[in-house]
């Protein structure tokens, strides 16, 4: 009973109070009492508004330094993308110079033979009649019953377009009679390479995005009826039967196909001029 009534009467600890007393005594302000001490804490307090008007000042004149940089920057990366702009635009129109000259000097100086060439070889636009062939995913690319030829073929078990299955269509119409293909506005020539990258399809390293138009120029009807009766025109057919890709084919009146973009040769003979001489 005597420790629970010490505890109730002194329940501060003797060295908290003796603490508080000497507390009281001085006074709860730290101020500085002595003339040396205020002193003391004046210039300090003068040396601290001295840096932060300094460091303001200095911030503040700086600050139109800094700013005329970041826009001297920006212009300068606005004319190098404007200068970048420029030269690509010169490089194009010189590539389409030295194309179109290429293809003249084809025309002008090859025979029938010579015509057939640039016409093989995608160095010349071509319109005619022909077939209008669109291919497109499925709904669900993930679907397909795994019945069909790609299962044979190592080909994934989903709905999407493939590479190889674009050059199965690809190869069935040039087997079909046609004389000149395109993919999406993309000519092919006999050196055109269909490659996957991933989940995207290349042509000639250039990237489709699907739906894939198919354009090829051919006798019509009979062109179409021939394509649709080959192995590949089937394949494509079990493609939409199976695995639900979307298909269409129509037969048109004129198609028009660019001309391969670029033609690089690779042998060339001089041409005589005239007697005795050649250029």
């Amino acid at each position: 009973m005597s420790l629970l009534t010490n505890v109730m009467e002194h329940s501060l600890d003797e060295g908290y109070a003796e603490a508080a007393a000497r507390r009281g005594e001085v006074g709860r302000s730290r101020m500085p009492r002595t003339l040396r001490a205020k002193l003391g804490l004046a210039v300090g307090l003068v040396l601290a508004g001295l840096v932060v008007t300094v460091g303001a000042a200095q911030a503040r004149i700086s600050a139109p330094g800094i700013a005329k940089e970041k826009q001297e920057l920006i212009q300068r990366i606005e004319s190098g993308g404007k200068e970048a702009d420029t030269l690509s635009e010169d490089v194009d129109k010189l590539r389409s110079s030295v194309e179109a000259e290429q293809r003249e000097a084809l025309e002008k100086h090859g025979d029938e033979r010579g015509r057939t060439a640039t016409l093989l070889a995608g160095a010349t636009p071509v319109k005619g009649p022909g077939l209008k062939l669109v291919v497109d995913d499925a709904e669900d690319a993930g679907s397909g019953d795994g019945d069909g030829p790609r299962k044979s073929d190592g080909f994934s078990d989903t709905g999407r377009i493939r590479d190889r299955d674009l050059q199965r269509v690809v190869n069935g119409l040039w087997a079909a009679g046609a004389e000149a293909v395109s993919v999406n506005g993309q000519r092919l020539t006999s050196r055109s390479a269909i490659r996957a990258a991933g989940d995207a399809i290349l042509v000639d390293n250039k990237p489709l995005v699907p739906p894939y138009t198919l354009l090829a120029v051919g006798p019509g009807q009979k062109f179409s009826r021939t394509f649709q009766d080959s192995v590949d025109g089937q394949y494509l057919y079990i493609l939409h039967k199976d695995y639900g890709a979307k298909t269409s084919i129509s037969v048109q009146d004129e198609v028009r196909l660019p001309a391969a973009p670029s033609l690089n040769l690779r042998t060339a003979k001089p041409v005589r001029t005239g007697k005795g001489s050649t250029s």
